[in-house]
């Protein structure tokens, strides 16, 4: 319930109160007191109202205690309902509108008065729930800037008396960057689960997607939103083939196609055509889309068009520089051009240093290794990734490839 409800009971804590630092602080304490009180009483009827009134109360309090916040007793006073002391129902004023308090929440945290990296890493925090150093990670940064730079942003925000709201439709623009980002690495923890026992999270796609289509909506003339749009679209699609019956993951050249989502694919490719048809320049989102979609339209891994996805990869890098587009590009030009091709561009190209800790470099250059015939270093390598991972299905999967390589089996 937690993992499900608390980016809406943040979004609109954060409305209420307008400090997203003491909405998270709220939110948490509501947690606490059901852990506290669910097992002895019972779990009520309505969870998510429940944590939202016991917030919502206990802002109450904490307000009343404090003067200096009298101006935000007046705020939450006219927004109460008068029967705040019923605990156990939900809140109609405040859930009327939860799908734009978060949306609001996600404007919000990518105000100009922030830095754009703050801006992303607050609202991970908020809208993902993601811990600091699964955060740090996502930037390749240590856990200790990462959180200091989401408690510079809760400060800014708060200083600057920003408040919660979508910004006039004229300012939506400068912020859509922030927000696509947010959008974007909140999907990619859902898909691929940093840690965990869950190697996806399908509450984080689904939001992600959610946000996405209404941003899209918002600004229909921008590319990149229908680009982002398409991109998860066409992703997600491949969903339901990731996990096998058992419930292990399930790799993309193993996966069963008929059972990815038709409808989602048909939407992505919408998505794209609509993107294509704004005039914008080609941006990352997009040309990620365009990747996707040749995976969405191929009939099998083998007739995967990997030579045009290794192109899509060199435009990519062109418009968005990272080592991982360079190791994703590598990889593309193994299986478009042969193994030792891939090898060569992931020693030429993908700086190692900056990935030491992402266990996708040594993965990707053990699966190299293993469909060039070295077997034995291939194995290595998904060792190697498996020690670096967090996610418990994802070191099941790489130590059962270490495993496999070594027995022999295709690489494919």
């Amino acid at each position: 319930m937690w993992r499900i409800e608390s980016a809406r009971l943040i979004a609109g804590l954060a409305r209420i109160t307008g400090d997203v630092g003491a909405a998270e602080e709220l939110a948490q304490d509501a947690l606490v007191a059901a852990l506290e009180q669910w097992p002895r009483r019972g779990i009520p009827p309505n969870p998510a109202g429940w944590l939202m009134t016991t917030a919502k109360n206990r802002a109450v309090d904490g307000f009343r205690r404090q003067a200096v916040h009298n101006r935000a007793v007046s705020r939450l006073a006219r927004e109460l309902p008068s029967a705040v002391d019923d605990r156990d129902r939900i809140d109609d004023a405040i859930d009327d509108h939860i799908g734009d308090d978060v949306l609001r929440l996600l404007f919000t945290a990518c105000h100009p008065v922030l830095p754009m990296s703050s801006r992303v890493a607050l609202t991970l925090r908020c809208l993902a729930g993601l811990r600091t150093d699964e955060i740090g990670r996502a930037f390749l940064i240590g856990e200790a800037l990462a959180g200091q730079r989401i408690s510079r942003a809760k400060k800014a925000l708060r200083d600057n008396d920003v408040r919660f709201e979508l910004p006039p439709r004229e300012q939506l623009a400068e912020r859509l960057g922030g927000v696509l980002e947010v959008i974007y690495l909140v999907f990619n923890e859902g898909y691929s689960a940093t840690a965990g026992d869950d190697w996806i999270r399908p509450e984080l796609t689904g939001e992600a997607l959610r946000l996405g289509r209404l941003t899209a909506d918002l600004l229909p003339g921008r590319a990149e939103a229908h680009g982002l749009v398409a991109l998860m679209e066409l992703t997600a699609a491949r969903q339901p083939a990731r996990l096998g019956p058992d419930g292990t993951p399930v790799l993309l050249q193993d996966q069963d196609r008929g059972r990815w989502d038709r409808l989602l694919i048909r939407r992505g490719l919408a998505a794209l055509d609509r993107a294509g048809a704004t005039g914008e320049p080609v941006g990352p989102y997009t040309v990620q889309a365009a990747i996707a979609a040749c995976h969405a339209t191929a009939g099998d891994y083998r007739g995967t068009d990997w030579t045009r996805i290794a192109d899509l990869y060199e435009v990519l890098a062109g418009v968005w520089p990272s080592p991982v587009v360079e190791l994703n590009r590598a990889m593309a030009i193994g299986l478009a051009e042969g193994p030792e091709a891939g090898l060569q561009a992931l020693a030429a190209n993908v700086d190692a240093p900056a990935l030491a800790d992402y266990p996708q470099l040594p993965a990707v250059r053990g699966d190299l290794l293993a469909r060039a015939g070295r077997n034995a270093e291939a194995a290595e390598q998904f060792e190697a990734a498996a020690a670096l991972t967090r996610n418990e299905q994802e070191r099941v999967l790489l130590r059962g490839r270490a495993a496999a390589i070594g027995a022999g089996a295709d690489p494919q």
